[in-house]
């Protein structure tokens, strides 16, 4: 499983997890508060942040359809259209926010919802694409992604295997090469018992691309958690305030949050190391002071065939080792030993 480039960035076994904070639909319409989301994103360390570039008319067009969210302490029961059509971000916005990211290093890039979008985000000269758990079986999209020659990143949430399995053979077919798998719980925000990180290495497993973690749930420990069971892209909400206006940002990371998690995902990556068994550089310093040798019993004269009363073990491992009772048991000594000294070779006639 090679490494995916992605602008700068490798992404894949063995490279530092990308961190992108999704910003989706938390700028809520406001242009202004996009962009204060990716100064605090880079604050935090992200390596990138995702928008949403949709037409709501591309996936609504029943205006009766409601959508329950908690949002500010209650419940709000609101129009699906009117929701979204809210938050939608004018092609025009793109270039604007990616010149942003670019200013700020951060990686720009979002989730289309027509092939449309996905020239859009062409021309505002986004580097990577995201293909959303609900848009998973729009093949003609997906197929348009991977023919735009971009690494791109499929969501897998609600998905069944042969459906993960369908996309991946679409974007193939059309050409696609760099791909990144999601493991996703499409519930916001995703309970705790439903995350089901064990299908990350389950994911790689079956289809050989890097897996991550696009991640609803509360708190950090899913984010970190995935990182140990081999994700190396993580996506994860981000807001400024959770107590802000909208359907997401209850469950998002707000800065603090978002950098708690990146701190302790690059402490855990430094702590990953290798599998190789053996003593680390660290460890074999300790192994003089901290293992054992084999000593002098009490006082033995030069001459005396040695027995296993006459042998102990004590600090420092820097002599023969308790391994060694075996060789030194019936030999005879070439000098005096006074009690608790480490045998050493040179001890012996």
């Amino acid at each position: 499983m090679q490494p995916i480039q992605i602008a700068k960035r490798l992404v894949g076994e063995g490279q530092p997890c990308f961190i992108a904070a999704e910003i989706g639909i938390n700028h809520n319409g406001d242009l202004t508060l996009a962009h204060r989301l990716i100064d605090a994103a880079a604050e935090a360390g992200a390596d990138g942040v995702k928008f949403q570039n949709y037409r709501t008319e591309d996936f609504i067009s029943d205006r009766s359809l409601t959508y329950a969210y908690a949002s500010q302490e209650e419940i709000i029961v609101e129009s699906q259209y009117d929701m979204f059509k809210r938050r939608e971000l004018p092609p025009e916005a793109l270039f604007e926010l990616r010149g942003h990211c670019d200013h700020r290093e951060l990686l720009f890039f979002s989730t289309p919802t027509s092939e449309i979008g996905v020239k859009d985000l062409i021309r505002a000269g986004a580097l990577l694409l995201k293909n959303g758990s609900d848009y998973l079986v729009h093949l003609p999209l997906i197929r348009a992604m991977a023919r735009a020659g971009l690494p791109t990143v499929l969501s897998t949430g609600m998905a069944t295997l042969a459906e993960i399995d369908e996309a991946v053979r679409a974007f193939r077919e059309a050409g696609g090469k760099d791909l990144i798998l999601l493991h996703c719980t499409s519930s916001y925000p995703a309970p705790t018992t439903d995350l089901h990180l064990r299908k990350i290495p389950a994911l790689a497993a079956a289809f050989g691309y890097p897996v991550g973690l696009s991640d609803h749930s509360r708190g950090i420990v899913a984010a970190v958690g995935a990182v140990v069971l081999g994700a190396c892209f993580i996506e994860k909400h981000f807001t400024l305030d959770k107590n802000l206006p909208g359907p997401d940002h209850h469950f998002s990371a707000d800065p603090t949050e978002l950098r708690a998690l990146i701190e302790a995902v690059r402490t855990l990556e430094e702590g990953l190391g290798e599998s190789v068994i053996g003593p680390t550089p660290s460890e074999k310093l300790g192994r003089r002071d901290f293992r054992l040798s084999c000593v002098a019993a009490r006082d033995l004269r030069i001459g005396l065939c040695l027995s296993e009363a006459d042998i102990t073990f004590r600090r420092p491992g820097s002599g023969l080792p308790p391994q060694a009772m075996g060789w030194i048991v019936g030999r005879h000594l070439g000098r005096d030993v006074p009690a608790g000294k480490v045998l050493e070779p040179s001890d012996f006639a």
